[in-house]
């Protein structure tokens, strides 16, 4: 009898010992690949979403079991605000953030390219280079054809972002000639990138601020301008020889939940540079 009841622990321990190694195993291959139902929201700037889509579509990939919610845009102050008080994740920024201010407010924040912003034209303009003058002539409707540039017959539909914007105070800042216009009738204001990125890819003879990571993932029906014969290359981005660019922050808490942190080692890992070099930005060093 005693021996039957050995035997029976003996068996039982074993089928326990069985069961806390598939429960650990489990365990470590959540903290591995992210939790079941992980969830991370972000939104902030509509500039830096292209990017920052194409990194979360490439990171879901290889972890489907995670949900990336990407907003339609917040404000400077909103996207902070909603990060503070636990609405986002992740907030998204551009050029003219204080870092300092940031991390007062105990979040952090992480720089992870910068992109050329550059003038996109329609696949149906084959003009590969202008100067300045020249866009300035474009803005002010002193040049109404692109024929006059060496183009086709086809009318120029000149388009800009709001003043407020990154990628207009870029061009404004860098084109002594167009940053005391004020844009006449028949320049069309687009508020977001995306309503920019559609109309440049949808309108024949159009023309407009956007960024090198809109022209990659146009799939050719945008093309850039190169700027006084400079090329808005990785390159020269990187050697500061093109210097209308922006910058692209992720902005968290100072101790962002492991969802979120697991996210951002994707980023600035060798995958993540990848998809921002794919996307037309240079990853940071």
């Amino acid at each position: 009898m005693n021996t039957r009841i050995a035997k029976h622990e003996m068996l039982s321990c074993s089928a326990r010992n069985r069961l806390l190694g598939l429960l650990l195993g489990c365990l470590l291959a959540g903290s591995a690949h992210g939790q079941a139902g992980d969830r991370i929201t972000i939104d902030g700037s509509t500039g830096v979403t292209p990017l920052v889509a194409a990194l979360a579509k490439a990171y879901r990939e290889r972890n489907p079991e995670v949900t990336i919610e990407i907003g339609k845009g917040l404000g400077t102050k909103a996207r902070i605000k909603a990060l503070a008080e636990g609405g986002i994740d992740i907030a998204m920024a551009s050029h003219g953030l204080v870092v300092e201010d940031i991390v007062k407010q105990g979040m952090a924040v992480q720089e992870i390219a910068k992109v050329a912003v550059v003038f996109g034209v329609n696949a149906a303009v084959p003009v590969k280079a202008l100067g300045d003058r020249e866009i300035c002539d474009l803005y002010s409707r002193r040049l109404v054809r692109w024929k006059d540039l060496g183009g086709p017959d086809l009318a120029v539909v000149p388009m800009t972002r709001p003043d407020s914007e990154v990628d207009t105070e870029v061009v404004r800042a860098r084109i002594a000639c167009l940053k005391p216009m004020q844009m006449p009738e028949g320049v069309q204001t687009m508020p977001k990138s995306g309503d920019m990125a559609l109309a440049l890819a949808n309108t024949a003879g159009a023309v407009g601020m956007t960024t090198m990571t809109v022209v990659e993932q146009s799939q050719s029906r945008i093309r850039p301008i190169w700027l006084n014969g400079v090329e808005p290359s990785p390159e020269n981005v990187r050697s500061g020889a093109y210097a209308l660019t922006r910058d692209s922050f992720l902005v968290t808490k100072a101790a962002p939940v492991p969802a979120v942190a697991r996210f951002l080692e994707f980023v600035r890992g060798p995958e993540g540079r990848r998809v921002i070099s794919d996307n037309g930005a240079v990853p940071l060093d």
